[in-house]
């Protein structure tokens, strides 16, 4: 689905990030335990920036969202992506 990738693949690299680290820390778990999930839950409060500004993953996953929108209802042209420091 494109347009789910449009959104999605810009934020894939600070999940690949927490992912990887989890997976530094210990062996490849093989189920998925509270602690994991934890971890895993912090991923829509990392700090992303976008467009100069610090905010949560969520916040610039519904920026990136609306900035979509906005460029099929011929308001905008260029979808807003978070910028990897």
């Amino acid at each position: 689905m494109p347009i789910a990738d449009d959104i999605m693949e810009p934020y894939r690299p600070y999940v690949d990030e927490v992912v990887l680290d989890i997976i530094k820390q210990a062996p490849i778990p093989n189920e998925l335990t509270k602690e994991l999930k934890a971890e895993l839950l912090k991923i829509p409060t990392l700090d992303i920036e976008i467009e100069g500004y610090k905010s949560p993953l969520m916040v610039g996953l519904q920026r990136t969202t609306a900035s979509l929108a906005k460029c099929y209802e011929g308001e905008l042209r260029k979808i807003v992506y978070p910028q990897m420091a």
